[in-house]
């Protein structure tokens, strides 16, 4: 199978300074969404794609390399914290998808995340959030106290329970699937799903075809709505008639030009 990826970040309408980063690799697509203001989100973000690179050069993948890469991009920013007192307390999420191998079988796609960043998956004219978010409002939402539009609003909306840069170390929820031809995956950061609806999401995966297009136009559907914080938006279509992986289409620059200027 071959993978058309289509990708944009930006800083939005209010930020000065974009925290985001995101991998596109032969193997790995991750985004991550920084913390920790000018001086350490886009370390902590940085951190974690350099880590997903090297992770994704090796080879062959399995789920147990994911964790323990997960685990190392922990301690990376731990470690990074303790070294230099004007970035203490950063943090980051991450959300992606990796093919790894499950012995004999064909490989599966593995979609892990910690954080609020979130992965969709659009097939069979249906949009399925593949991730449950690691937040304070999500488990307000999971036990009915609040629904959907009250969370978009929640004064505690950006306090996460699990992010990468803790103790005890965080661990990635990974979900298996098959691959199919046809399929279509959103990863990306909140400043996307904080302004767009999951069925204007859905409406723009299954109406374009060519996922460049529709990065670029959920980015700008984002920003239409306020762009209030960075947003970053990687679209994969999986399709059946080009070459595998290693031939695959790339981006040039996998990590995207930090804005200057200050954020909250």
């Amino acid at each position: 199978m071959r993978v058309r990826v289509g990708v944009r970040s930006d800083v939005g309408r209010v930020r000065r300074h974009n925290e985001d980063n995101y991998l596109v690799g032969g193997q790995i697509w991750a985004v991550a969404d920084g913390m920790g203001g000018q001086a350490a989100g886009d370390v902590a973000s940085s951190i974690v794609i350099e880590r997903l690179q090297a992770c994704d050069a090796v080879g062959s993948l399995s789920q147990d390399d994911l964790v323990a890469a997960v685990g190392a991009i922990n301690q990376a920013i731990l470690r990074y914290g303790n070294d230099n007192d004007e970035a203490e307390g950063l943090g980051s999420t991450v959300c992606g998808l990796a093919s790894i191998s499950l012995g004999q079988e064909q490989n599966h796609w593995a979609i892990f995340h910690v954080g609020d960043s979130r992965v969709y998956r659009y097939a069979d004219h249906l949009l399925t959030r593949e991730t449950v978010d690691h937040s304070q409002v999500e488990e307000l939402v999971q036990a009915g106290k609040i629904d959907l539009s009250q969370a978009r609003c929640h004064p505690q909306r950006n306090v996460l329970t699990r992010s990468l840069g803790q103790l005890p170390p965080p661990r990635p929820d990974i979900l298996l699937l098959p691959p199919r031809a046809g399929e279509v995956f959103l990863i990306c950061s909140d400043g996307l799903t904080s302004e767009v609806e999951d069925d204007q999401i859905g409406q723009v995966l299954g109406g374009c075809a060519d996922p460049d297009q529709a990065a670029g136009l959920l980015l700008r559907m984002a920003l239409e709505a306020g762009g209030r914080d960075n947003i970053t938006v990687l679209v994969l279509r999986i399709d059946d008639d080009g070459p595998g992986p290693a031939d695959q289409e790339r981006a040039d620059d996998t990590i995207p030009r930090p804005d200057l200027g200050v954020t909250a």
